[in-house]
C-alpha cells in the first residue's frame, strides 16, 4: 500500500477518535445541568445529547471552513502536520479529561496545528488576521460574554419569578431545561463537530483525494455524516468526570439555573457558529455557570475549580504547540 494512502488513512482514523474523545470529553457541556438537577437520569442524559449532538453536527459548515482552510492554508501543509495535530489533541483531551478539567478541545486542535504548521513551514502557512479575529479574540472575550449573559438572565429569572414558591419554580423549570438543555447539545454540534470535518477535509485536499475549485472549499456530504454520527457516540460514552465539575463542583445547580446557564451559553455558541469562530463551548458553558452562581450568591462559587479551569483554559493553546513541535520532530521523518 502506497505511503501517502496509509498515512491519510491514519489522519482520519485519529480525526475520528479525536471526534470520539471530543464527544464525552464535552458533552458535559449540553447535558450536565439536567444530569445534576435530576431532570432526565445519566442514561436518559446522554442519549438526549447524543441525538441532539449529531443532529446539530449537520446544520452548518462556516466553523468547518475555518479549520479546513481559515487559519492554516490547507495547499501548503502536510498530512504529517495535520496528523500531529490531532494527536497534539487527543492527548490533552486525555490528559485533562483524566483530571476532570473542562478544557477547549477546539484550542488543544488549534494548537496543534499551529505547531505543527510552524514547524514545517514557519510563519507562512498561518492567517493571522482569522488566527486573531476568530480565535484568540473570542478566547478571551467568550468566558467574559459567557459570565456576563449568565448573569443577566438568571438575574431577570429571579425578578420575573421571585414571588413564586421555590418547590413550584422548579417543577415549570424541570420541563423548560430540557429545552434549554436541548438547544445547548445542538449547539455544541454545530460548533465542535464542524472541527473534525474541516481538519478531515483538509487531509483529502492535501492528499490529492479531493480537489476544490480555486478560491471555494466544502464540506463532502459523505465527511459530514460520519463526524456527526461519530460525536454523537461519544456523548453516549459519557464524561462523567467532566459532569460532576460543570454540574455541582462550581455551584450545586438547580432546574432554573441549569435553565440559565444553558440558554445563555447557547446563544453565544450558536451566534459564534453563524459565523465561522471554532468557540470553546466549554469555555463558555463554565462561565455561564459562574455567573448565574453570582446572581444567586457570589459566595457560592467554588473558586478552587474555577483556579483549576482558568489555569487548563491559560495553558491549553501554547501546551499544544509545544506538544505538536514535539511530536512533529520525529513524524516529519515518515516519507509522504
Amino acid at each position: 500500500m502506497d505511503l501517502s494512502l496509509i498515512l491519510l488513512i491514519a489522519v482520519i482514523i485519529t480525526a475520528l477518535a479525536f471526534d470520539y474523545i471530543n464527544g464525552f470529553h464535552d458533552c458535559a457541556n449540553s447535558i450536565a445541568s439536567i444530569v445534576s438537577t435530576k431532570v432526565l437520569s445519566p442514561r436518559q442524559a446522554v442519549l438526549f445529547g447524543a441525538v441532539l449532538e449529531g443532529t446539530g453536527a449537520l446544520l452548518g459548515v462556516n466553523v468547518a471552513k475555518t479549520i479546513g482552510a481559515g487559519i492554516i492554508a490547507s495547499n501548503t501543509i502536510t498530512l504529517q502536520v495535520i496528523l500531529c495535530a490531532l494527536i497534539t489533541a487527543v492527548i490533552w483531551n486525555l490528559i485533562t479529561w483524566w483530571f476532570g478539567l473542562p478544557s477547549s478541545s477546539s484550542h488543544a486542535l488549534i494548537g496543534g496545528l499551529l505547531g505543527s504548521a510552524f514547524i514545517h513551514a514557519g510563519l507562512d502557512p498561518i492567517n493571522f488576521i482569522v488566527l486573531i479575529d476568530k480565535v484568540i479574540i473570542p478566547m478571551f472575550a467568550s468566558p467574559v460574554i459567557g459570565f456576563v449573559f449568565g448573569f443577566m438572565v438568571m438575574c431577570a429569572f429571579l425578578r420575573m419569578f421571585y414571588k413564586i414558591k421555590p418547590d413550584i419554580i422548579n417543577r415549570r423549570f424541570k420541563r423548560i431545561q430540557l429545552i434549554t438543555s436541548g438547544l445547548m447539545a445542538l449547539s455544541h454540534g454545530l460548533n465542535d463537530a464542524q472541527k473534525t470535518m474541516g481538519v478531515i477535509t483538509m487531509a483529502l485536499v492535501t492528499a490529492g483525494v479531493l480537489v476544490m475549485p480555486a478560491g471555494e472549499f466544502y464540506i463532502p456530504v459523505y465527511v459530514k455524516l460520519i463526524c456527526a454520527f461519530t460525536m454523537a457516540m461519544g456523548t453516549m460514552a459519557g464524561g462523567w468526570k467532566i459532569i460532576k465539575t460543570m454540574g455541582s463542583k462550581i455551584i450545586k445547580l438547580k432546574p432554573i439555573s441549569g435553565a440559565a446557564a444553558d440558554f445563555s451559553a447557547a446563544l453565544i455558541v450558536l451566534f459564534a457558529s453563524a459565523v465561522g469562530i471554532p468557540l470553546s463551548t466549554t469555555h463558555v458553558v463554565s462561565t455561564s455557570i459562574m455567573g448565574v452562581a453570582t446572581a444567586i450568591k457570589g459566595s457560592g462559587v467554588r473558586t478552587n475549580i474555577i483556579s483549576n479551569i482558568v489555569i487548563a483554559w491559560v495553558l491549553t493553546i501554547p501546551c499544544c504547540v509545544i506538544m505538536s513541535l514535539l511530536i512533529y520532530s520525529v513524524l516529519r521523518h515518515i516519507p509522504h
